[in-house]
Order: structure tokens, then C-alpha cells, then sequence
């Protein structure tokens, strides 16, 4: 017999969270907010949420261990998910207004300003799926909610057989930017899904459901 599957919202003082514990719950996780190391690790699935500067939310995971609970986690093959400037944090370096901070390096490459004429990139956009998305199954031609200024432009990790390739879904403004990847137990949006209405809440229930259920 099976639960719902047992989602940690990492808890490291990152601001507006509680409304992606919600969605997450109403995607049908149980999802909790927490900072306890060991519920972190044993959960079925981590979401790492963030808003505000790179330099920021860097600083706040590394003195919470979030950083380490991260990386154990996904050395464990452990399903994460990063949410916004959650998603940032995963490459290497992010440039924030002349500010550069080291990320967690779990993809190469660096985060910088979008090139648009008007920032931030708010509201509801469209995405290119990338071929072979679990995320975005059913939802391939909805929109999501974004707010940032800053992303990803560029994909730098090569993935050789027999390891499966990433899931690459862009999105245009100004250029295009990384939207969503999906490579192996790691994945992460730049956009919103708590706040991306239905297709968000189909998006996390589409995470949910590879993650497997807690035995009773």
C-alpha cells in the first residue's frame, strides 16, 4: 500500500514559499516545508525553491547546508526539483549586475541578464518543449507564469550514451532562455508552476508521479 509521495519544501528562509507547498499539495504530494536534514534527504522528492538575487539565495543555502543536502541528494540518484532562481543557482556562476557569484555546479554555464528591451519578464508566456519531456506531458501547448530578469542562455553540458539527454524546454524574450531542464533525477523551471494555474498544477503533478510512493 502507498501514500502520497513525500515532497520536502526546502526550507532555507527563501521568501513566498508556502504557495508552492499548496500547489504542491493540491498536485497530490505531501509536501511539507522543512529544514531538517534528515527529511530532506529521505523525502521521495525535494523542491528548492527561490526568489530574489543569485548572490542571495546562494548565501542562504550554503549557511542552512542546503547546498550539501542538495548534492547528496542527487549523488543518491534522489529526485530534485528547482524552482526560479532555484533553477538558477544549479549552474555553475550567476552575473547579477556586476556581481558575480559562484552557483552549485550541477550544469555548466552561467546565469545573466535577459537581453530585452523591458525587464523583468513578467506574466504568462509560451514554451518550445523539449522532445522527450515528462513535465510537460498533456501540457505541451499551455502557458506559464514567469518573473525574473535573469536566466540561463545557453545549454554547455554534453551527455554521452548510454546516460539519456536532457529535456531542453526554451522560452523567447528578447533571445531565447532555458524555461525548463530535465536531466536525470534533476530538474527545474524558471517560471512559476505554483503560480501558473492548472498547467502548473498538471506540471508538479507530472513531477509527483515519477517519484513513486512512500510504503506504509
Amino acid at each position: 500500500m502507498t501514500d502520497r509521495p513525500l515532497v520536502a519544501v526546502l526550507d532555507y528562509g527563501s521568501g513566498n514559499v508556502h504557495s508552492a507547498v499548496k500547489a504542491l499539495q493540491a498536485a497530490g504530494a505531501d509536501a511539507r516545508l522543512t529544514s531538517d536534514r534528515g527529511l530532506v534527504l529521505d523525502a521521495d522528492g525535494l523542491v528548492v525553491p527561490g526568489v530574489g538575487a543569485f548572490r542571495a539565495v546562494m548565501d542562504a543555502l550554503r549557511a542552512s547546508r542546503g547546498d550539501q543536502m542538495i548534492e547528496r541528494r542527487l549523488a543518491g540518484g534522489r529526485p530534485v526539483l528547482g524552482i526560479c532562481v532555484g533553477m538558477q543557482v544549479l549552474f555553475e556562476r550567476g552575473v547579477e549586475r556586476g556581481v558575480d557569484t559562484e552557483g552549485l555546479g550541477e550544469w555548466p554555464g552561467v546565469v545573466t541578464e535577459l537581453d530585452a528591451p523591458v525587464l523583468p519578464h513578467m506574466g504568462w508566456n509560451t514554451v518550445e518543449v523539449g522532445e522527450g519531456s515528462r513535465l510537460f506531458e498533456g501540457i505541451e501547448h499551455e502557458r506559464f507564469y514567469f518573473v525574473h530578469s535573469f536566466a540561463a542562455q545557453q545549454w554547455l553540458l554534453e551527455v554521452m550514451p548510454p546516460f539519456p539527454s536532457p529535456a531542453l524546454t526554451w522560452c523567447d524574450y528578447g533571445r531565447p532562455f532555458l524555461a525548463a531542464v530535465e536531466n536525470g533525477p534533476l530538474s527545474a523551471t524558471q517560471f512559476h508552476p505554483e503560480k501558473s494555474g492548472a498547467a502548473g498544477i498538471r506540471l508538479l503533478s507530472n513531477w509527483i508521479g515519477g517519484l513513486g510512493g512512500r510504503s506504509l
